[in-house]
């Protein structure tokens, strides 16, 4: 299984997911069609479908073009708003493409029909792959724009029983979610570790996914909800209740600090074999 990671937009990302011996391909989050099509045609591989994590234009506007392109192409995903939507997908639905399987997992929250992704091959030494869309990012998550903090809090309960594998996500934040993480754990060696990879990453101009859950579980604030000094820095004690807090916090660190320019730019395109990611610290 290879990775794709395509950078577009300012900040976002799209992926391509290939089996690389039936040289079936399926993409992730198509925003901008003709790009990914291009990678399609260069990689000389046949896409099938395309996983869509939730309706928000900048995840799914791709999908009407691309469908018009390659007719017959499924697009799946769990919301009944997602652009040219061809299947609703449910939770704990699994998929298959060559050897690659789907697992489908509903993680409401940033919006009522949020579905992740997790991806893998049986029999392989590369680890499995989980799509996370606006529900997981490193060092952070989405906005709850949806749902209560409540369900944001059982959506990344799920996420956190997965392998402590790879995570790519649908957005380039990592500096500013690192940026917080240090206000909330200012004695937090991972957190300060990862700060000055990622800052070493913006200078150079180049992504920071993929993460690992196994990683994310030591510095993203949102994950570590039951940690004491995520609970002392939010004043609260209830899991949900502390997540709550924590994007409260979010937003004023947002609104106080300073606009930042996205380290990801649309001319970037870069591949990852899911053994070949870089170091995080």
């Amino acid at each position: 299984m290879k990775v794709k990671v395509i950078p577009v937009l300012e900040d976002n990302y799209m992926y391509l997911v290939i089996e690389e011996i039936t040289r079936e391909a399926v993409a992730v989050d198509v925003a901008v069609p003709k790009r990914l099509l291009e990678i399609v045609g260069r990689e000389g591989v046949s896409l099938t479908a395309v996983l869509t994590t939730h309706h928000h234009w900048d995840h799914a506007r791709g999908n009407p073009e691309l469908a018009r392109l390659r007719p017959g192409l499924a697009v799946l995903g769990a919301d009944e708003r997602i652009f040219s939507l061809t299947r609703r997908l449910a939770h704990g639905e699994e998929l298959r493409f060559g050897a690659i399987h789907v697992r489908c997992l509903l993680t409401p929250g940033h919006t009522s029909g949020h579905m992740s992704y997790f991806l893998w091959e049986d029999d392989c030494p590369d680890p499995p792959a989980l799509f996370s869309g606006d529900a997981l990012s490193v060092a952070g998550c989405g906005s709850c724009l949806e749902g209560s903090a409540q369900q944001m809090y059982q959506s990344l309960a799920e996420l956190d029983t997965l392998p402590p594998e790879t995570v790519f996500c649908g957005h380039e934040h990592t500096l500013s979610n690192l940026e917080f993480a240090q206000k909330v754990e200012p004695c937090n060696d991972h957190v300060r570790a990862k700060l000055s990879w990622a800052k070493k990453r913006d200078e150079d101009d180049v992504p920071t996914v993929p993460s690992t859950l196994g990683e994310e579980r030591l510095y993203n604030p949102f994950l570590r909800v039951a940690e004491e000094p995520v609970r002392k820095f939010t004043g609260k004690a209830v899991p949900a209740d502390v997540l709550e807090a924590l994007y409260k916090e979010r937003a004023r660190f947002e609104q106080a600090g300073e606009p930042r320019q996205p380290q990801a730019r649309a001319l970037l395109a870069l591949q990852w074999g899911l053994l070949s990611a870089a170091p995080q610290e």
